[in-house]
């Protein structure tokens, strides 16, 4: 099996920054929730320039793209996450193997959002204040979150736990 492509410090051109960046790697479970994530094999200051979150675009196993950031969480190298949506998609779990290319991401990250959540943001304009400072990543989470409710009153329900979580992020 597989794992990564390790190279040394000597061994990373300065170049690879703009380039696309490939390893495989396990997928491990964060603590007893249903979250994963993999290990970046690769020393991100000598590879991007930099030691905190790095925006990232990324293609699991050839079919999945994402778009988010490695970081660190109390980890010994830098993360990324892989959301249940995307284990579901690929159709793997904790401990399989998956393909990552990931470079990264320049882009502006704006996040579109729903017109009826955005009406019930500007409804409540402090927890729409909170709304707009948090990461591009967890403002993605709350759109899906709304607009993936099948049933009205699933929608409602979690229109609620949205105002209730941003309120109490004050």
């Amino acid at each position: 099996m597989k794992i990564a492509k390790i190279y040394t410090k000597l061994t990373i051109p300065k170049i690879i920054m703009k380039q696309k960046i490939e390893f495989n790697a396990i997928i491990k479970q964060n603590n007893n929730i249903n979250a994963g994530y993999v290990e970046f094999p690769f020393d991100t200051d000598e590879i991007f320039g930099k030691k905190r979150r790095i925006p990232v675009k990324a293609i699991f196993d050839n079919k999945i793209e994402y778009r988010g950031s490695l970081i660190k969480m109390k980890t010994p190298c830098h993360i990324l996450g892989l959301s249940q949506t995307i284990r579901k998609e690929l159709k793997k779990s904790f401990g399989d193997v998956v393909n990552v290319c990931l470079w990264e991401d320049a882009e502006e990250r704006i996040v579109e959002i729903p017109d009826e959540m955005l009406e019930l943001l500007t409804s409540n304009p402090i927890a729409h204040k909170v709304f707009q400072t948090l990461s591009f990543t967890k403002r993605k989470e709350y759109v899906q979150f709304i607009v993936e409710a099948k049933k009205p009153e699933t929608k409602e329900k979690r229109k609620e736990k949205l105002i209730k979580e941003l309120l109490e992020k004050i």
